[in-house]
């Protein structure tokens, strides 16, 4: 499964690269959600891309952007001056004798004001970081599919509900962020041959045993863990990767873009690391073919899978 991915966050790169055009209504919907608390998880690398807006949308967008992240500084100042006076409430009762209720008081005021002090510095720094354009299930992502002959950049959420299943599926159903290659004319159906996407990654991540990692067995009452591997290609560039996508509606609920990343049997080295899933990154001469797919020709569209760029992933312990 791949749980996290490294993406190219900025639609303007999608538009000079591919020659796409940007849903830029999509995009203000989404962040009109935001703004409205739902839970959208939008990358901080996503919300820079209209840092500097050239339209009326845009420019919309922008200051949807400004106001959430005033909200957010607002709540986390007002958490801090909260958790500032649990630590001194704990500290003075320590001054005069130890308890166990006091020190763990101090304990968690200490964690929580670190952790609002450590997303503030985030929402105000400038300079991007490569965790910025990280996505996890349920986040969103820039995806390039064709509409009307032409290609188009929409956000998406990385977790699939396709259309006409119930809100409850991805709860039944926790690993729709990936559509495993063996159940394409199975479990996804509904959308293999009808709805192509491609999204732009660099890095993916996968949750490993830390035995398989290191090609061993564990001793005799050893408890295994799990670690957390980085993958990138040899090559350095980006991927190309097949993706599947949805668009969900539903009387008196806002419309649902999401989409799922197509996942593979492992190539040797990220099998050999201990991972048994790999995505799909097709070639750039294919993204045409794959994004307008023909459902009564399902064998070209697996060939594209198979022609997949194959570059060598290196891998090393996700910092």
């Amino acid at each position: 499964m791949c749980y996290s991915a490294q993406i190219e966050a900025d639609y303007r790169n999608y538009v000079k690269e591919f020659g796409a055009d940007i849903g830029l209504r999509e995009f203000a919907q989404l962040y009109f959600e935001r703004s409205q608390k739902k839970k959208v998880k939008i990358p901080k690398a996503v919300d820079a891309a209209f840092a500097d807006p050239n339209n009326e949308i845009e420019r919309e967008i922008k200051a949807l952007i400004d106001e959430f992240n005033l909200e957010q500084t607002a709540a986390l100042e007002q958490e801090m001056f909260k958790q500032r006076a649990r630590l001194a409430d704990a500290e003075r009762i320590l001054q005069s004798k130890t308890t166990k209720a006091a020190t763990e008081s101090r304990r968690i005021a200490t964690d929580k004001i670190d952790a609002a002090r450590r997303r503030l510095d985030d929402i105000r720094r400038v300079e991007l970081k490569d965790r910025d354009s990280r996505i996890f299930p349920g986040g969103y992502a820039p995806v390039m599919v064709i509409e009307d002959g032409h290609r188009v950049i929409k956000p998406m959420r990385y977790q699939c509900r396709p259309a006409g299943k119930p809100p409850f599926y991805v709860t039944k159903y926790p690993g729709t962020y990936n559509a495993r290659r063996d159940n394409l004319e199975g479990f996804w159906k509904q959308l293999f041959g009808y709805s192509h996407g491609v999204m732009i990654v660099s890095t993916f991540y996968e949750n490993v045993s830390r035995a398989k990692m290191e090609g061993r067995e564990l001793e005799e009452g050893e408890q295994d863990e799990s670690v957390v591997l980085e993958f990138r290609p040899n090559t350095g560039g980006q991927m190309l990767v097949a993706c599947l996508w949805s668009h969900w509606k539903a009387p008196g609920e806002p419309d649902l873009l999401s989409f799922a990343a197509i996942t593979d049997e492992p190539p040797p080295e990220v099998a050999a690391a201990g991972h048994d899933r790999c995505i799909v990154p097709i070639k750039p001469e294919n993204i045409d073919a794959w994004l307008s797919p023909d459902p009564a020709n399902l064998a070209a569209l697996h060939a594209i899978l198979d022609d997949r760029y194959r570059p060598y992933y290196e891998h090393r312990l996700a910092a």
